[in-house]
């Protein structure tokens, strides 16, 4: 491609709204441009950085036996009704009506549609297992969409959904996908960690996520560098080491004017691993209790899901009054008609201090099972940094990340909720046995970039990259010019992928354009070059360039290539 025809043009600058190096640098070269918040065209470089992505993805899903298909992204709301889905999310699931006035949804997920296809084609055992796939753009309404391709409302996504005779073929299979996902983000040039995760709207019995750790996440991971254990904050475990205070009975004691942790403990000659915290929040216009102890944090997250509703919200000063609580003062001693969850700091502690459901006054001494009951006990704690690790005698560290991909042991969720069985070996039916599998394509080539670039642009790793070489004429002498023509005939029919500049432009302007946008291998042709028979080849991520003959440029090309594909296989 000669780059004075390639439709796109760089920008000296980003936007000041672009904080992301992959945002700023994909807008600045030429990648993407956005039309709304959270939705962006890709012009024809990001589009072959895309293609050559989901390239990849099709390989390693065909190479574990997925079949590739295509589902519609508009969907009737019945599947969804059918899930219970079109009632428990929230806005960013878009629903409008069609000219008909019947109820329907855009894709965000296909769950619901491929659920429906099976059980129209499954019914018997020697059916199973299979898994099939899509790449397609879906839609959710995210509420803040933020940089550039990493969080987005449209956006392009591998899915695939496997389905199976019962729970252990399940897991069996689930390995060989996770190790396809590592395929897929080493061949795209990405290091990325497997972590447990929440299983959310998608439901089940477990999931993973794999993330790339980087500043530049909006994920919080749980790490132990020295056993390996992963973990998304919102189910990371932890480990409860500090001894509680000693029991003794139920007393009532003044606390005027201290209603925070740290305040009544000090009050009191204590340690806020002394004190009960107790955190109201309003659950279906009602109050719920969720107790911890006062050194730790309630993980919003695990207290929603052993709730049961989307997300928690903590009660207003007008719903305490309401409800007749004191804010800064309330435990669950003596309330016996709320909702009360407990993490096990509490359950296993002798007598913790908690409020006395009266302004000034706190209870010492107060104990689970004597004093105060709770319809669960169950983690509910946010992990911290230097938190011993719960399956090694390390500490646990705090990193940021962004998630690539996610997998799902959706189990009988959906096929339960909407009649998707199979006929075993006996005649019996049995609901099928359900995993899902996805990956942001968009999402991925934004973190290759957050992963491979400098001060002066993009990196691209070979696999992956718009073209292969970035071809430099330098300066309108007709031998440059004729020199470097043939340089891109000869690469081309060797099949070598080029992006030529051929434009009227300084060599500074030149340069920095393909800096910018970062092609792997530069070569430059000039006249000084030319008098030496040679032509200038420069690796991208490297500082220093070297010179080739004239004659053996495609076979030194050819070699480089062929080299560099190495550091991507197995």
């Amino acid at each position: 491609m000669r780059l004075s025809k390639l439709f796109t043009r760089t920008w000296r600058e980003a936007p000041a709204e672009a904080k992301l190096a992959s945002h700023q640098m994909m807008l600045r070269g030429g990648y993407i441009r956005p039309l709304a918040a959270g939705i962006y065209s890709y012009l024809p470089l990001g589009w072959r950085v895309i293609r050559n992505i989901q390239r990849i993805i099709r390989q390693e899903m065909d190479a574990i036996d997925g079949q590739e298909l295509s589902m519609p992204v508009v969907h009737p709301a019945e599947l969804w009704q059918e899930s219970g889905r079109w009632y428990d999310i929230g806005p960013e699931l878009a629903r409008f009506k069609d000219r008909r006035g019947r109820n329907m949804v855009l894709g965000m997920t296909h769950e619901e549609v491929i659920t429906d296809l099976v059980r129209r084609e499954v019914d018997s055992h020697r059916q199973l297992p299979f898994m099939v796939y899509q790449i397609q753009t879906k839609f959710r309404d995210e509420p803040r969409s933020r940089g550039g391709l990493i969080r987005v409302r449209e956006f392009m996504m591998k899915d695939g959904y496997s389905f199976h005779a019962d729970p252990a073929d399940l897991d069996r299979y689930y390995t060989s996908v996770c190790q396809a996902y590592f395929n897929i983000c080493r061949r795209c040039g990405v290091d990325v960690a497997m972590v447990a995760s929440d299983v959310g709207m998608m439901g089940g019995t477990g999931a993973h996520e794999f993330m790339l750790v980087t500043e530049a996440g909006e994920d919080t991971l749980v790490l132990c560098r020295q056993c390996g254990y992963a973990a998304n904050q919102d189910v990371a475990e932890i480990c409860r080491t500090t001894a509680p205070s000693k029991g003794g009975p139920l007393t009532e004691v003044a606390t005027p004017g201290q209603a925070e942790i740290t305040e009544v403990a000090r009050f009191l000659g204590k340690e806020p691993t002394d004190v009960l915290k107790t955190l109201v929040v309003a659950v279906d216009g009602k109050p719920a209790l969720a107790c911890i102890r006062g050194d730790l944090e309630v993980n919003e997250r695990k207290l929603a899901n052993c709730l049961g509703v989307g997300e928690v919200r903590l009660a207003s000063d007008a719903e305490l009054e309401e409800w007749g609580l004191v804010g800064g003062y309330v435990s669950p001693v003596g309330c016996t008609d709320y909702q009360v969850v407990v993490d096990p700091s509490v359950a296993e502690s002798e007598g913790l201090i908690a409020g006395a459901n009266r302004e000034g006054y706190h209870f010492t001494g107060a104990r689970y099972g004597r004093d105060f009951s709770a319809g669960q006990v169950t983690d509910i704690a946010t992990a911290r940094s230097g938190d011993d690790c719960v399956h090694c005698e390390g500490q646990l560290e705090l990193v940021r990340g962004v998630e690539i991909g996610n997998t799902f042991k959706l189990g009988t969720k959906y096929s339960q909720s909407m009649e998707a069985t199979y006929l075993d070996r006996e005649g019996n039916e049995n609901p099928l046995v359900m995993g899902c599998y996805g990956i942001g394509v968009g999402r991925l080539a934004a973190c290759v970039v957050e992963s491979h670039h400098d001060d002066m642009g993009i990196i691209w790793p070979l696999p992956v990259t718009p073209y292969q070489v970035h071809l430099v004429a330098l300066g309108t002498n007709q031998d440059v010019v004729d020199q470097a023509t043939q340089v891109y005939t000869d690469l081309t029919d060797a099949g070598i992928s080029v992006l030529y500049d051929d434009r009227d432009a300084s060599a500074g302007v030149k340069f920095n354009d393909a800096d910018l946008m970062g092609m792997p291998l530069r070569l430059t042709i000039s006249m000084r070059n030319l008098k030496q028979s040679v032509v200038e080849m420069k690796v991208r991520r490297e500082s220093e360039a070297s010179s080739v003959e004239l004659d053996h440029v495609v076979k030194s090309v050819e070699d480089w290539i062929q080299e560099e594909m190495i550091r991507y296989q197995d």
